[in-house]
């Protein structure tokens, strides 16, 4: 069986690892690489460090507007597509890339197979919102990580061929938790203790692109008094000397260049709270049993919101800081399956 994969960003290859491991002991995977999050940590070193295969192709599509962007992905994949007739197209979560993959399967009578299927976060200015929707209702094979993504689907008349499995994100946590222990040394090169820090990771555009937005959230941070660590995205780090507000006025912040996976795994696991406005952070955090505070008024990882494991507090800073300063002791549920959701991925194609 051939499968030719379409992945956009790096998360979505650290998802892919442990897929890939499981499916190439029998079959034959191809990965695309749209290019659409150009980072200049996907290199050499980032596949060898964590086992990941290295793309057959490279799109390098770029950053760009929403269309321009997914319709260059549609012309390079749909002729890789031609080419290689595959068996199956494999698509992540909720990118451009995902869309433009499931796109062109469909079309072209490829069944798709959509790994993290009916996750909904119900605001439809999300662009990460169409593109699920349209991905779920175009997919074969619906692989979801909690029965909240089934019951989802359910709501949207989609029956067929839907699984919960566990969430893949969880199997990739697994895998490499030792080895960010082992090999991270972020915590003393930044002079970082055990539970001595918040981290921090704010980069949304409906975040980044509002200036009323990030002045609260700045001045919510000014306001806690604990060390914050901050891996800042270059986009936000962009917006926000656009907007002129500075980093400086913020007590105890330490500011640092973004991170690879290893160290990332090794800040998350190590901190007092994480701040985030990131979807996969909030699960990460979760993972490692730490609490969240998140910067959004709505999640697709609702099971994260039980005992406030996670907060939602948008960006108002009273609610922000409450949530900060709120002690929590959440008992952190099996709800992401048991971490060997790649295997049963593969068993269920095989058995079709």
């Amino acid at each position: 069986m051939k499968i030719l994969t379409v992945l956009g960003a790096r998360p979505q290859f650290i998802k892919a690892a442990p897929l890939s491991r499981v499916l190439r002991e029998n079959h034959q995977e191809l990965i695309v690489h749209t290019g659409q999050h150009y980072d200049a940590n996907m290199s050499d070193i980032f596949f060898e460090e964590l086992n990941i295969p290295k793309p057959d192709y490279h799109l390098n599509v770029g950053s760009g507007n929403h269309g321009k962007q997914t319709g260059e992905m549609l012309a390079k994949i749909e002729e890789i597509v031609l080419g290689e007739k595959p068996d199956y197209l494999l698509v992540y979560g909720d990118t451009n890339s995902t869309l433009a993959g499931s796109l062109v399967a469909s079309k072209l009578h490829i069944p798709v197979i959509h790994i993290e299927a009916g996750l909904r976060s119900f605001n439809k200015k999300m662009p990460e919102e169409i593109n699920r929707i349209m991905t779920d209702h175009v997919s074969e094979f619906l692989f979801c990580p909690t029965d909240t993504a089934v019951e989802n689907l359910k709501n949207e008349n989609i029956t067929h061929n839907v699984f919960n499995i566990g969430d893949v994100m969880y199997d990739a946590v697994l895998y490499n938790k030792g080895l960010a222990a082992e090999k991270s040394s972020i915590l003393s090169n930044n002079d970082l203790t055990e539970k001595g820090y918040h981290l921090i990771t704010i980069h949304r555009a409906e975040n980044t692109d509002d200036i009323g937005n990030m002045k609260n959230i700045l001045e919510a941070f000014s306001k806690i008094e604990d060390v914050k660590v901050w891996p800042i995205h270059p986009r936000t780090k962009h917006k926000l000397e656009g907007y002129g507000l500075s980093l400086s006025d913020v007590p105890n912040l330490k500011v640092i260049d973004p991170v690879g996976y290893l160290d990332m795994l090794t800040l998350e696991a190590n901190a007092k709270k994480i701040i985030t406005d990131s979807g996969g952070v909030q699960k990460e955090a979760y993972f490692m049993k730490v609490p969240c505070v998140t910067v959004r008024e709505q999640t697709e990882w609702v099971e994260t919101l039980e005992e406030d494991a996670n907060i939602l507090v948008g960006t108002d800073i009273k609610q922000l800081l409450d949530a900060v300063n709120k002690e929590v002791n959440p008992s952190y549920k099996e709800v992401f399956g048991d971490g060997k959701a790649a295997e049963k991925i593969v068993s269920i194609i095989d058995n079709r």
